[in-house]
């Protein structure tokens, strides 16, 4: 049983896809397809741009999506359907390019929602306000526990369950920062702050899920072909009414990838692809279980290859 899964916010690079567009036609339309929606060349920005830029929350978001479905895309031209997979799941924002390969929200609405959450979730805290750290070496249990400790007044929450080792914090920045020093007293291997400009996944993106509840009330959202494993559940969906819910909450609501891994394993889940820019979430996926075969597709030769594979 095979599981597709696109990554977040972190894994963007210029030149992403560019590859995929100039080998697949079908690829190159899903490009153009959401610079049409967006009304702007977001194509150039991610082949010939800034990092700096591309790296902004709010054109991040909808070009990790883009060239997540540009490897869909090439990977349909080649015979391979979302229909090989059993489940789709996507780390933060990579969960609304999981529904748009199951069918469940359309490219050009996807590239609008990313367009505005990204904006939202930016304007949501006062750039300063909040931070974001990863700390390695604790389970997650025991950064909940250092997060309540150094929260006092203020936000501070677990905020991506990442891997056994691996647990991000976000909140106010000093409430973060006393988490840092908390859990480095604590026995962790490693606690830094993130470069981030806001503190995702924590109560203080409130407003940003409210501005999503809006967006999501005006997009038709199916049910997708193939069951979401979802972030705030880590346990499978395919009710696009509930879906819409799931989303807003997961503004706000701790990204939980382990038990997502742990849960699609539990399923039968032996193979997962991961579909887009980077690698970083078959590492994950490797420290959490490693009976669980991970390939990561995101050039046309990886396409290539993952045929291939298949087919052999």
């Amino acid at each position: 049983m095979r599981a597709f899964v696109f990554p977040g916010q972190g894994a963007q690079t210029i030149g992403m896809g560019r590859d995929l567009a100039e080998n697949y036609p079908e690829a190159k339309a899903v490009f153009d397809e959401v610079d049409d929606a967006l009304g702007e060349k977001l194509s150039t920005l991610i082949w010939e741009g800034e990092q700096d830029t591309l790296t902004l929350t709010q054109n991040a978001q909808p070009a990790l999506m883009a060239t997540s479905l540009a490897v869909m895309a090439a990977l349909k031209s080649e015979g391979v359907g979302i229909d090989a997979a059993s489940f789709v799941a996507g780390h933060s924002l990579g969960e609304y390019s999981a529904l748009a390969a199951a069918g469940s929200i359309s490219v050009a609405d996807t590239a609008r929602l990313l367009r505005k959450r990204g904006l939202a979730m930016q304007e949501a805290v006062p750039v300063g306000v909040g931070a974001m750290a990863a700390l390695l070496g604790l389970d997650f249990e025991a950064v909940q526990g250092v997060a309540a400790e150094a929260a006092g007044d203020e936000v501070c929450q677990a905020a991506n369950d990442n891997d056994p080792g691996q647990v991000v914090v976000s909140g106010h920045k000093a409430a973060v920062e006393r988490a840092v020093d908390l859990a480095k007293a604590r026995g962790a291997k490693r606690a830094v702050l993130l470069p981030v400009s806001a503190p995702f996944h924590c109560a203080l993106m409130e407003p940003a899920a409210r501005a999503m509840a809006e967006a999501l009330q005006e997009v038709d959202i199916k049910d997708p072909s193939v069951p979401l494993v979802a972030n705030v559940r880590a346990s499978s969906v395919n009710d696009g009414a509930t879906i819409r819910t799931l989303l807003v909450e997961q503004i706000t609501g701790s990204v939980r990838w382990r038990e997502s891994v742990e849960y699609m394993g539990a399923q039968g889940v032996t193979e997962i692809w991961e579909v887009g820019a980077g690698k970083a979430l078959s590492g994950m996926i490797r420290r959490i279980n490693r009976d669980i075969a991970t390939r990561a597709v995101g050039t046309a030769d990886d396409v290539k290859a993952a045929v291939e594979a298949l087919n052999a």
